[in-house]
Formats: structure tokens, sequence, C-alpha cells
């Protein structure tokens, strides 16, 4: 379709620019391409030829480009700004060949007129000239009057050739007139053109739009643009999780993430009509430093971001669990020092959205200075302003440095400066932040050592009554890992697992912040006992150090329990704790997980689990302070994983530990239980005939009155009573208390009851947390679950109905669980990462009667059905079974006794039994994965 007279389009902005990821040459070569398409389309018949020739060329070539660009990527994988220049450039030469081809070969124009002249505009992160493998293209066609005809046509015909080559295309087209008046009235539109940058076509018009859009709106409404960009920078921040260290964050809508320093260049860019960011040093509102850290961090998350669109093959940018894992091998991280590649790499992700938030902070605080964003005038008027002692000041409501010689004459002041912002109740200026970061070699051992400083640091720890907002704001600028290096190694560092919500250092300061929120009597009803402690007094410095530092052997091959209690030999004495002190706090890093394990993974009813506790704690003090540390740790691992089931096990164990303490361990004996809770349903029962009442009285064995509350005796009581053999009785009703659901059982026993109980809840996806199963003398089985649902909430009255229903089927047999489960068995795409080890351990000597058979492995839907199916396969009587769950991990802990009623005392019948539940947890596992 060859067309005479016929004039080129104004010359493309082409240059093949130096500094791409590798040569342009080999990306695109622009002329050999542009001839191969002269060629195709001087033989083509019509329009519709000449795109399908265009479309096929530029499809290979850029292919080609793309796959040049992704090698030389990979092979360099911090590359990251060369790369998204490479792939910007590359998208310029298809984009501008398109518009060639629409322009003079589909509808050429001999003789145009003024109205016919057409400006192509990259805007938006391809206007800045940065772009990740997928990323959108965002085009403004800008006429400078109503759009023609002619240009309708050229505008068409592109879109459909750039649709045709599968690109994600924003586009708009506009009068200069129709983007000043549109970007004045919608902040999107007016952010896309901040970062407009001319492609080809009339570079004329181009230029008019730059500066009718300076004149007529930029330059007299930066204050509006500021809070209109602040608004929306908060806004986007709550929606990914208002924290800087969610375990799945997104690269580039996240807290500290990469539309936060985009949204930095914006506001310079408008306020100060930048072009490049360098140019902020020169205004002064960073310094050289500080610039090499922004540069350094969006290099960084630029190259994360690449690494998951080419990983993904899409426009992906939250960093899920599966993708970290490939994202950190693809970047060259491997696992070492007793942790995984991933962690290493999300520890150094994490550091750098904690600088991105630093330089937030610095510049809006610059931007306040100037007056651009103002205080509201009813804030400014309302605001008392607070003395500061010399040698500080408050400016603009923010403590900073008056005097930097009077505060360098006392190295001390680098710490007493946190205690005057607690005190005069003010923020640190960035002024004084960077006077910090800038003089941390003042903190030497000399002052570590020094009584005075390690004074000012418990003081902030325990006298200001809100010790997190110091220690963070010290953590934040490495004043935390300077004064205790041996923190260092857990600021920001992530753990791999779906458990803990935050890194170890944030997970430390929330626990403190726990810990100050129950001393401020805020959480008297959700935390009686803790409350109750803390009331009647402990050691409080023994308990922030405790728990300052519980975590700190974290991240190494080691028991980080056994670790952390060895650092903190070293520490605490340093922080001024006498020697009674120091033992009690390595004595509490060393135990912090017992009361929880005890507590979630043992049957709190049986007395030998009481009695062990009880010895390890020896004394009430000791067992108020690790009560309430465990207490503050589990509910700083995050939100939600504090909840009543956990808060009754803790309870219960307290209560039952203390009396052991207080009144002698020979008084928990089953006997003693027994005749109470023989008592107490007599009691309860009253109104029962005398008949009844001796036979629900005499039919069950001792564990099953140890082993249960009076509430659950009294329900069996009335499943049983004249219960025929054939039928199967169920109760499910809330517990309050515990959060959950109780599913009482009662029918006749027969081998393998248990395990398809376990099946029937798994297929109506209750999760079990807890279960006991007895057998009567006259041969019924009693058996209660506390389930959940997959929120981990108890279920609601409407749901109870098909509950039983379909419970009830599975027990006859009209279900069979095995085959039913199949479908639901399986684990997640993005929970495959996670690495959990099985460990299955045989305890003889925990309980009186019982085998205890703790099984720590992967969770899964039908895990606990396939484990107990193979206990009873193998004749193993399973009396109780105790579910804790942490994330991805779970342990599911069973006490069991062998078909005459003894403990597993055989070498060789415990090994067969651990290999055969090997063997259902990994033919479990690849079901699950499959």
């Amino acid at each position: 379709m060859a067309q005479s007279g016929s004039k080129p389009a104004a010359a493309p902005h082409v240059d093949a620019p130096d500094g791409l990821i590798c040569p342009a040459s080999i990306i695109f070569n622009r002329h050999a391409v542009a001839t191969r398409i002269a060629d195709a389309v001087a033989d083509a018949e019509n329009e519709k030829e000449v795109r399908s020739a265009t479309v096929g060329i530029l499809a290979a070539a850029r292919g080609a480009g793309m796959a040049a660009i992704a090698d030389a990527f990979r092979a360099q994988p911090f590359s990251a700004r060369p790369t998204t220049h490479a792939y910007s450039w590359l998208t310029d030469q298809v984009v501008s060949l398109v518009l060639d081809v629409a322009i003079n070969t589909l509808h050429p124009l001999p003789n145009p007129t003024e109205g016919e002249r057409l400006s192509l505009i990259a805007v938006g992160g391809y206007g800045r000239g940065e772009m990740a493998p997928y990323s959108d293209i965002d085009l403004l066609f800008l006429t400078p009057y109503k759009i023609t005809p002619w240009a309708e046509s050229v505008i068409e015909s592109m879109l459909y050739m750039l649709w045709d080559l599968k690109l994600k295309v924003g586009h708009a087209s506009r009068t200069v007139k129709d983007c000043v008046r549109l970007a004045r009235e919608d902040y999107t539109i007016r952010t896309s053109l901040v970062e407009y940058r001319y492609l080809a076509g009339d570079a004329a018009l181009a230029k008019e739009l730059g500066k009718r859009l300076w004149n007529d709106l930029f330059k007299s409404t930066a204050s509006e643009f500021i809070e209109a960009k602040l608004d929306e920078r908060a806004e986007r921040h709550r929606k990914q999780g208002g924290q800087r260290y969610v375990v799945e964050p997104n690269v580039k809508e996240g807290k500290g993430g990469l539309r936060d320093l985009q949204s930095l260049f914006w506001i310079s860019k408008y306020v100060n009509g930048v072009k490049d960011a360098a140019e902020l040093v020169g205004l002064g509102v960073f310094t050289a430093d500080e610039f090499e850290t922004f540069v350094t961090a969006e290099d960084f998350l630029w190259a994360v971001r690449c690494h998951l669109h080419l990983i993904s093959g899409r426009a992906v940018d939250q960093l899920t669990f599966d993708m970290q894992v490939e994202v950190a091998s693809a970047m060259g991280y491997t696992d070492h020092g007793g942790r995984r590649g991933v962690e290493h790499f999300m520890q150094a992700y994490f550091r750098q959205a904690n600088r991105v938030g630093e330089l937030t902070r610095i510049f809006l605080t610059a931007l306040e200075a100037t007056h651009t964003k103002s205080e509201p005038m009813l804030a400014r008027l309302l605001t008392r302003r607070k003395k500061a002692k010399p040698p500080y000041a408050i400016k603009q409501n923010r403590l900073t440095v008056a005097d930097e010689k009077a505060f360098f004459a006392d190295k001390l002041n680098m710490l007493r400066i946190f205690e005057e912002a607690l005190r005069t109740g003010t923020l640190l200026h960035p002024d004084a932040m960077r006077l910090l970061a800038a003089n941390l070699d003042l903190i030497d051992e000399d002052m570590r050592q020094n009584r005075e400083a390690t004074r000012i640091f418990l003081d902030l720890l325990l006298k200001h009554g809100n010790p997190e907002r110091g220690l963070r704001r010290m953590n934040e600028l490495d004043v935390l890992a300077a004064f205790i290096p041996e923190f260092a190694p857990i600021v920001a560092m992530m753990q791999f697992n779906m458990y803990h919500h935050y890194t170890v250092d944030e997970h430390t300061i929330q626990c403190i912040s726990h810990l100050a929120q129950i001393e401020r009597n805020e959480l008297i009803e959700e935390l009686p006992v803790a409350s109750g402690i803390l009331k009647r007094g402990v050691n409080r410095k023994v308990l922030y150090v405790a728990l300052l530092l519980h975590d700190i052997g974290k991240g190494r091959d080691e028991d980080h329990s056994i670790l952390g209690a060895q650092i903190a030999r070293k520490v605490a004495p340093r922080l001024g704790l006498n020697k009674k002190e120091c033992e009690t706090v390595e004595w509490l890093i060393r135990n912090h997980l017992l009361m929880s394990d005890t507590a979630q993974k043992r049957d709190i009813s049986e007395p030998r689990t009481v009695r062990g506790f009880a010895k390890a704690m020896k004394s009430v003090e000791r067992l108020d302070l690790l009560t309430v540390l465990t207490v503050c740790d589990i509910r700083g691992v995050g939100p939600g994983t504090w909840n009543n089931w956990k808060a009754v096990l803790i309870r219960n164990l307290y209560k039952a530990t203390k009396d052991a303490l207080e009144t002698g361990l020979e008084d928990l004996n089953r006997e003693t239980r027994e005749a109470e809770a023989k008592r107490a349903l007599r009691a309860a029962l009253a109104d029962w005939d005398g008949k009844a009442l001796r036979t629900e009285m005499g039919r069950h064995y001792g564990p099953y009155w140890q082993g249960l509350p009076l509430s659950t005796h009294i329900i069996f009581a009335g499943l049983l009573r004249d219960l025929p053999t054939d039928e199967i009785r169920i109760d499910l009703m809330l517990d309050d208390d515990r959060d959950a659901t109780r599913a009482c059982f009662a029918m006749v026993d027969h081998p393998g009851l248990f395990s398809r109980m376990t099946g029937a809840l798994a297929l109506v996806g209750a999760n079990v947390v807890d279960a006991r199963t007895y057998t009567s003398k006259d041969g019924y089985a009693t058996a209660v679950f506390w389930v959940q649902d997959n929120d981990g909430n108890p279920y609601e009255e409407a749901r109870l109905p098909r509950l039983r229903q379909m419970i009830s089927r599975i027990l006859r047999g009209e279900v069979v669980a095995r085959e039913a489960l199949k479908d639901k068995d399986k684990i997640k795409k993005r929970e495959r990462a996670f690495r959990v080890p099985t460990n299955i351990t045989f305890d003889n000597d925990g309980s009186e009667i019982y085998t205890i058979i703790e099984v720590d492995t992967r969770d899964r839907p039908g895990l606990l059905y396939d484990l107990t199916r193979t206990l009873a396969n193998n004749n193993v009587y399973i009396a109780s079974a105790v579910i804790a769950t942490y994330g991805e991990q779970v342990v599911d802990t069973f006490y069991v006794k062998d078909m005459v009623g003894l403990k597993y005392h055989s070498d060789a019948k415990r090994a067969s039994l651990e290999r055969k539940l090997r063997e259902a947890i990994s033919q479990g596992v690849e079901r699950a994965q499959s």
C-alpha cells in the first residue's frame, strides 16, 4: 500500500542512550526494523495488511529486545536503573514506529493545517522513563484544538496496533486547554502530567503544554497538591496494612515502597520545578548522603519489582511468600548462618523500606519549614508550645538541637534527647535525626559501660509510661543497635513463616508496648491475670529487660532461647542489673517459651503436667514474671494471635501452678480431682432419680473425671442417659470462654471412631484445637472436640445444623471421609514455599498412665485425620489430642495407650509407629500439593 507525497513525521525522540543494561543495538535496531516494516507495507493491499505486517515485525523485534534485557538483568540482578530505562527506551522505539506507520503509511496528510498537529506524550511512570517488564504504557495524544477526523484516525490505528502487540495501554486524547482544566479537577490526571515526556510528533505543542501547566496550574496550587498527595499516601498505607513490616509487602503501594519515593519526587517537581531528583541536593532538601540513600533504596525496590514481573510473567507487585523465595534466589541470596536466603533478602528489603520512611519524614518536615504544608490554624492556636531544656529547642512542634556545641560536649546527650522527647511529648525533628545518624560513632564501648547512660536508657523503659515510642525511634535511627550491639542482628530480621506478623525487632517493641498497656490499666478486662500480677507488684526492671532481650538470639543455628540467655548474661549487667536480677532475666529468656508450650501442647488436666511445670518455676515470683512475659510475647506476634482460647489455657495453667506452689505438689493427684468432680456433678444432677444417678457416677473411669470440666460432664450425662446402642447423639454449643464451638459425641464405642470423628470435622472445614475421648465401663464412647472455623472463630448459630447433619452422615458411614477429603486437603500455592521439618517424639514421663506422642509438622486440612487413622490402624488407643497451630506449622499431641492399656515402652514399637506416622504425613503432603 505505497503512498506518494507523504511527509515523514516530526523527528521522534529516539536517541539511543547510554547506561542501559545492555547495548541499545542489541535491544532494538531501529533502522533495521524500520526498513523491514517499509519493505513489508510496500506490498500491502489494504490497511488491515499494513497493520498486520507492522505488528508481526514489531512483535518479533520487541520480544527479542525484552529477552535481551531480561537476560542481562538476570546476570546483574541488582542493576535496576539501567533495566527500567532499557524497558522504557524499548517501548519508546515501538510506540514511535507505530506512530510513524500510522501517520506516513496509513493516514498520510500532504498539507496539514494548523489544527492537524499531533504530539505523542508519555505520562505517569512511563513519562518518568522507568518501566518494569509488564508496566502499563500511559500515552497522551495532544492536539492544539478540537480533535480532527485525521487525528482520530491516526490515534485509532495506533491503538489497534499497540493492542495487537498485547501491550497494556492507558490513553487519552486532549487539547492543551483540556489538560489544564482536567488536571485542576482531578489529582490523578494532575500527577500523571507532572511527569510528562515528549515522545514524537509535534515538539512545539508538547513544549506549550509544559509551559501552560507550570504557569496556569502548578505555580499557584502547590499547597493543595501536597495535601492531596499526603492524604492519598495515608489512605494507601491504611489499605496496605499501615505497617512498614507487613510480612507480604506490596513493593509499589506498601509503606516504604516505590510509591512513597515517587510521591517525594512528584511533590519536589511540583513545588520546585525539578526535572531530576539529584537537583534536590542543590536545593537543600537532602544532603548528598541522604540522596545516596534515596538512590540505593529506589534501585533495590525497582530490582525487586522487575524480578517479580519476570518470575510471574505479568504485572505483580505483592511480595507473597512463594514469590519471596523466588525473588531471593533470582537476586542471589543464599542459605547461610542458620537462616534461609529468603530471610536474608527480606531483612534487606525491610531495611530499605525503613530508609524510605526516614527520607519521607525529612522531606515532609523540610516542606513544613517552608510553610508549604501548613498546620491547621485551630491546631496552631490550641497547641501550647512546650519548653525544652538546653541544649534542645522546639522547632515546628518537634524537638531539635539548638546548640550543637553544647550537645556534643556531653555524648550522653545522644540518649538524653529521647528522654527529653518523651518528657516534652514531642517527636524528633529531622534535623535532630540527621545529627544522631551522622554521629553514631560517639556511642562507643565507654558509653555503653557508663552508669549514667544505662540509667537514662532504663528510665526510657520504665519511667514515662510509653517506652515503645522512644524505643521505636531509637531503633529506626540505629541508636538502639549502637547502644546494645547485640540487638543489631535482629533489626529488620524477618522470620519466614505465617505465624509471625512482624520482624523480630518490631515484635520486641510490640511486646514492650503490650506490657506498658497492661501497666496503664488499659487491659484489665481482657487480661485479668496479667493485670492482677502487675498490680500486686513485680520487679519491673527485670520484666522490661527480659522482654527487650527475649528474642535477641534469633537467626542463628542454635536454640534462640539458650543463645539469648547467654547473650543476656553479658548485656544485663551492662544495663545495671544486680546479680539476682541478671539471673532472673537469664532464666526468663531461657524459659520464655515454656509456659506457652506447656499450655498449648500439653493436657493441663493431667496432674503430672502441672507438677512438672511447677517444679520448673520453683517460686510464685518467677511464675508471675513468666506469665506476664508469655502473655506479652503471644500478643506481640500480631493481631488476632491472642484469643480467648489461649487466654483460658494460660489462665488455667497459671492458677493450677500457683495453687500447687502455695499448697504443695502432693495435692496434685488424680484421686483428689476425681472425688471433687463427682461431688460437683452429683450436686448439679440433684433432680435425677437415684438409679440414673448411680449409673452415671459409676460408668466412667478416672481419667474422664479428671480431664473434663463440670459443664461437659453435665452434657455427657444427658447424652448417655437411656442411649440406645444404635443411636449417635451430638451436642454442639458455643464455648464463650474458649472462643470455640464445643462438639460432644456419645455412641457405642468401636475401633477407629476417634479418627472418623476427626475426618468428619475436617470435611466440614472445622479446625480442631482440643479433643478428649473416653470409653465408659459399659462400652460407650464419649468424645468432646473444641473446634473453630477457618478464621479462628467459633461457628455461628446458623451454621450448626449443617455441621451436625454432615457429622452424623460421616459417623453413620454414608460418606467416606478419606475419599471426600481428597479435594479439600490442599496446600495453597503461596504457602508451599515454607519448610517445616517433621519431628516426632515419644514421652513416657509426662503422664502417669499415657505415652505422649508429639507430632510437629506442616499443617493442612486433612493432617489430624491422617494421623489418627494411622494410630487407629495400629491399634493405638487415643485418650486425648491437644492441637497447637503456629501459622503453617502445627503441633499435634496425643495421649495414648496400646491395646492392652499400657504405655509404649518398647523401642521397636515406637520406631515402627514413628515410621508409619511419617509415611502418612509425606503421602498427605504429596496429595495436598498435587
